[in-house]
């Protein structure tokens, strides 16, 4: 019986998504839960993989059970083995065809930022943040310039393991309430780093060190070295794959947290 589960988690007590020696990642917690849940191992595979100190409020993961349970089952079983900030938000039977991240139209990403004087202390590792002063047109406009279909390289980790580094970019939003930004982000797939790396080329824009035509020039040269240094993971959250209709999964939307509303 192949499942599928929604889950969310804090990223910062761990190593990103992807299972390494030692354990601590979201993946070894997940799989560890599993075992102890139904008595046997079993391996996830995931919509996308996140990085260490990296959030996620809806991933999504399927495995192959050789045990039945019930959806609500699923969720309170495992949640009874995970650490307090990882948690099964859902279970689904699925078909043999469905896969997590191959069969994901679309994902989408949200990086929440404070623009302060002095670095926040009770969101510490929930946003990211800066001091500088960000015009939001400005930003707007840059980000036009990345949407559609184009080799991302300039943004793309030397570690990226994508077979190819062009994607396409559908949206950027950015939305700016007091103190607080929102960038959201929604790709047919993303790069290594690649949120984070058009984060700090969109913030040096936004602050007025460099222009459009600049961040113009990053995208075609396809040179890493010429982009912004990779911003701080603490603000970025997973928001979720997409899938079709046809799946009947939840929808990523349901039950954000207010605070990411």
């Amino acid at each position: 019986m192949r499942i599928a589960l929604g889950l969310s988690y804090r990223g910062g007590a761990y190593l990103g998504w992807q299972s390494q020696p030692g354990g601590r990642t979201v993946q070894d917690q997940l799989e560890a839960a599993l075992a102890r849940f139904i008595g046997t191992s079993v391996r996830v595979a995931c919509a996308g993989r996140t990085d260490a100190g990296v959030h996620a409020l809806q991933q999504v993961v399927h495995f192959d059970s050789p045990v039945g349970r019930a959806p609500h089952s699923w969720v309170r079983g495992t949640n009874n083995f995970l650490p307090p900030d990882i948690a099964v938000r859902w279970a689904r039977p699925v078909a043999d065809a469905f896969h997590a991240q191959k069969s994901a139209v679309s994902r989408r990403y949200r990086y929440v930022l404070a623009q302060t004087k002095v670095r926040p202390a009770l969101l510490h590792g929930l946003v990211g943040w800066t001091h500088q002063a960000l015009d939001a047109s400005a930003m707007k406009a840059a980000a036009k310039i990345l949407l559609g279909t184009h080799d991302f390289s300039a943004f793309r980790a030397s570690s990226c393991q994508s077979s190819s580094p062009v994607k396409t970019l559908h949206g950027i939003d950015i939305d700016r309430q007091g103190e607080n930004w929102t960038f959201d982000f929604h790709a047919s797939a993303f790069l290594h780093h690649m949120v984070r790396n058009i984060m700090g080329c969109l913030i040096v824009v936004g602050s007025g060190t460099q222009d459009n035509n600049w961040l113009h020039n990053v995208l075609r040269s396809c040179n890493r070295s010429l982009a912004a240094p990779t911003f701080m993971p603490d603000g970025l959250y997973f928001l979720g794959p997409q899938y079709p209709a046809s799946f009947d999964l939840p929808d990523p939307d349901r039950g954000l947290p207010l605070l990411f509303a």
